[in-house]
């Protein structure tokens, strides 16, 4: 074990830890999600047969490619086509072949890395979950409640924690936080949203999707019908089980319960929970 730290000694850690984190930001990104799905993913793209629906699939349910795949088709090779915001769209227009070999270009990056990130696994699945059960939400609720695009809202849910599995990767080369795993989740509850958002900026997400993610995790009225894609992933999130995030906000409970969302949405967990798991078998 190591020994505790003084504050001034932490603090200058937790300088280091974000100083750290700025440089990455700077240059090219890439962390793994979930394990499990960069093995099938790999697999899945060496079929030459496979078909566009499995493809955009499988791509969905990892935040890094759908971000990478969007950008890619929203680059200056294609200035003369319509902005993207959703994936199909993206696999549609850049095609099989491209999205197989950027798609498993980023995957075997990730796979690479793996032996890193294992002291965090159970957390980083936990993360990759919850993520999949927003992005489920997302698309329910878009799709029962909103004229808003179901795939772009899945998309937006998908990636709203990407802070988060950005921040656990990092804190893999910091062996104190190795081993103090509450004071990470701290942190990482307390910042991922900050650096999430810088983030998805560093990857040219598209500004909605971007204004989506912020402050999803601030506790606030749920409308009573959701008017754009933020309401969708503070509804989705909600949904999704976030309370985690504001217990480590000093949110007292009783607040939570006074935000608890109307019968318009709970009553919708069961087609959630079915869509969630729906979207967890591609991965199997």
């Amino acid at each position: 074990m190591f020994p505790e730290k003084v504050s001034d000694a932490l603090a200058a850690q937790r300088f280091q830890i974000f100083e750290d984190l700025a440089k990455d930001l700077a240059g090219e990104v890439v962390f793994p999600t979930c394990f499990d799905l960069v093995i099938n993913l790999r697999n899945l793209l060496k079929d030459p047969d496979v078909s566009i629906e499995r493809v955009t699939a499988a791509v969905r349910a990892d935040p890094l490619i759908s971000s990478k795949l969007i950008e890619l088709a929203n680059s200056a090779a294609y200035a003369d086509k319509p902005v993207l915001k959703e994936v199909r769209g993206a696999v549609e227009r850049l095609g099989l072949n491209t999205v197989r070999l950027t798609s498993l270009a980023i995957a075997q990056h990730q796979m690479l890395q793996l032996t890193d990130i294992v002291e965090f696994s159970e957390m980083a699945n936990q993360l990759w979950q919850h993520s999949l059960t927003t992005a489920s939400a997302c698309y329910i609720v878009a799709q029962r409640m909103t004229r808003i695009d179901p795939d772009e809202a899945y998309f937006a849910g998908l990636i709203h924690d990407i802070g988060a599995f950005y921040m656990l990767f990092r804190a893999t080369k910091y062996p104190e936080l190795v081993v103090r795993r509450e004071s990470l989740k701290h942190l990482v509850i307390q910042w991922h949203e900050a650096i999430g958002l810088t983030l998805l900026e560093a990857l040219h997400i598209p500004d909605d999707v971007i204004d989506a993610a912020r402050e999803h995790d601030h506790l606030r009225p749920a409308p009573v019908v959701p008017k754009d894609l933020k309401d969708i992933v503070y509804i989705g999130n909600f949904l999704a089980g976030s309370h985690f995030e504001w217990l480590y906000q000093d949110v007292e409970r009783a607040a939570i319960e006074r935000h608890a969302l109307g019968p318009q949405y709970t009553s919708l967990s069961d087609e959630i929970a079915s869509h969630a798991e729906a979207m967890a078998t591609v991965l199997m």
